[in-house]
């Protein structure tokens, strides 16, 4: 199988760089996996999960908040918002911000910006949640390889 470099970036720190075999990200117009050799290709993430595989056996799940992805010859970069692997979310810290942007969306009065803030908020802190429990469940080993 052929291989392509993915480098992942968040505004902190390089996440990963590494050569891998295929990388599914969640984009605004639909889930995409981008294999070697892919056409060029500039796309923004929408909340959801980057699933990356090294070879048949090795897989790395991350959670991301959004961003970019750009596909050029032979490497992939990652742009992300906010972007950490399934293993390290902690899912009680999570699951208190959903409940904080959720109460805040029913009792507050709130102008269409702060509304969209904490809708944001609470995407992300939903799909924070989802990715952890799906690969949990699963039992992926979801973590750095």
């Amino acid at each position: 199988m052929k291989h392509f470099k993915l480098k992942i970036v968040s505004p902190e720190k390089v996440l990963f760089s590494e050569e891998v075999s295929q990388v599914s990200v969640a984009t605004t117009t639909g889930q995409i996996t981008i294999l070697a050799n892919h056409l060029p290709l500039v796309s923004t993430l929408a909340a959801g999960e980057i699933v990356i595989k090294k070879d048949s056996k090795n897989e790395s799940v991350m959670a991301v908040a959004g961003g970019l992805v750009e596909v050029l010859d032979q490497e992939v970069v990652i742009l992300a918002d906010r972007v950490e692997y399934a293993t390290e979310i902690d899912e009680e810290r999570a699951e208190e911000a959903k409940k904080r942007a959720e109460l805040a969306l029913k009792e507050k009065h709130l102008d269409s910006e702060e509304f969209a803030i904490l809708s944001a908020n609470l995407e992300k802190e939903m799909n924070r949640l989802r990715v952890a429990r799906k690969y949990k469940m699963q039992g992926i080993r979801t973590g750095q390889n």
